[in-house]
């Protein structure tokens, strides 16, 4: 459905390029080097069809922090997704776009997505490249179309210099642009928390409280939110009740299935203490709110998960406030301060 659209709109957007020669291409591109943690599973997206150079990384990160590809000017992918918060925005409970206009989710962060799956709260995007598409056309996000995002940077020397070094057409075309900021954003790569340095055997060891809350997060989280990334990439309904404002109905969007009726993709756990608000629609501030939810919130419906259904007819996930406060401590073991402060990723 959606997905299609999405694609249709590459093959247009890529007919109305730029086919200026007037540069000749820097000979020299070096390839970057993609490492895999080794506690990591090997990435869904193929590098070999797309490797990070040293152009189209410099490429990819300058159009991801300039508002030339939103109609305003101003409202770059950047924008909401902020390095200091593990690239989502805390001040935004939902994406805000041109004009002041709204969004219905929350920002979700970015990082390790050279390993995952789909893309979006409801999984509308089945590939790395495509992604961009939708916040770049939503008319509440960047509202811009990738014909007039071409104009715009066929009249910068400086794009259409590093174009011509990023790629071997040297194009400033829908292709290009898409594959940049892919390049850029696949390596960002969040693996040097506390956790993955115990996990590593490299020296690190939890307190007491980390220890035991990551005994309770295996018995009561990990069912969804498995392996190093934190998440099996499925779609569930998590008791969430339907927002009053938004009226999300989540996955259904993509599929039409009635199954899929207020499902939403698991999310990673990495750096989530730096993630808030919390959820699809970040209806939760704190860590505290969702574990409240979990113990005391759940609301059945045709489609929620029957992980949250127990055969004496309750509903949640049981936990005490003392369990709550050691799962926690559990999860901010999953911060990378590494990532956020690196340089590689910066604006400025």
């Amino acid at each position: 459905m959606k997905v299609f659209l999405y694609i249709g709109m590459i093959f247009i957007g890529t007919a109305c390029s730029s086919d200026k020669d007037q540069y000749t291409p820097i000979p020299e591109n070096p390839k970057l080097t993609f490492d895999i943690p080794s506690n990591f599973p090997k990435p869904t997206y193929d590098i070999s069809k797309n490797p990070p150079t040293e152009k189209g990384f410099e490429l990819g990160k300058k159009l991801f922090f300039d508002g030339k590809l939103a109609s305003d000017g101003v409202v770059s992918c950047g924008f909401c997704h902020i390095q200091d918060f593990a690239f989502t925005h805390h001040t935004h409970i939902v994406s805000h776009g041109v004009d002041g206009a709204l969004g219905t989710r929350n920002a979700q962060p970015l990082h390790n997505l050279a390993f995952m799956k789909e893309f979006t709260w409801d999984g509308a995007v089945a590939h790395l490249d495509l992604q961009p598409i939708v916040p770049i056309t939503a008319e509440v996000e960047m509202n811009e179309t990738f014909s007039n995002i071409i104009k715009k940077l066929e009249k910068e020397p400086t794009y259409v210099q590093l174009f011509s070094e990023a790629f071997k057409d040297q194009k400033i075309n829908t292709d290009n642009i898409l594959k940049a900021l892919s390049q850029f954003v696949v390596m960002m790569i969040s693996s040097n928390s506390k956790y993955d340095k115990i996990e590593r055997n490299e020296g690190s060891v939890f307190t007491e409280e980390e220890a035991l809350g990551f005994d309770l997060f295996k018995n009561k989280c990990a069912s969804c939110h498995q392996g190093t990334l934190f998440t099996d990439q499925s779609y569930r309904n998590n008791g969430l009740p339907l927002d009053t404002i938004y009226n999300d109905k989540g996955r259904i969007r993509v599929t039409g299935l009635d199954e899929d009726r207020l499902k939403f993709k698991v999310p990673t756990l990495r750096n989530i203490e730096l993630t808030f608000p919390y959820m699809h629609d970040g209806r939760f501030k704190t860590l505290e709110n969702v574990l409240d939810h979990y113990s005391d919130g759940i609301k059945d419906s045709e489609t929620l998960d029957p992980i949250f259904k127990k055969e004496n007819g309750t509903l949640g996930i049981p936990m005490t406030p003392l369990e709550k406060q050691q799962i926690i401590a559990f999860l901010k073991t999953l911060t990378d301060d590494d990532f956020i402060t690196d340089d590689r990723f910066s604006e400025f």
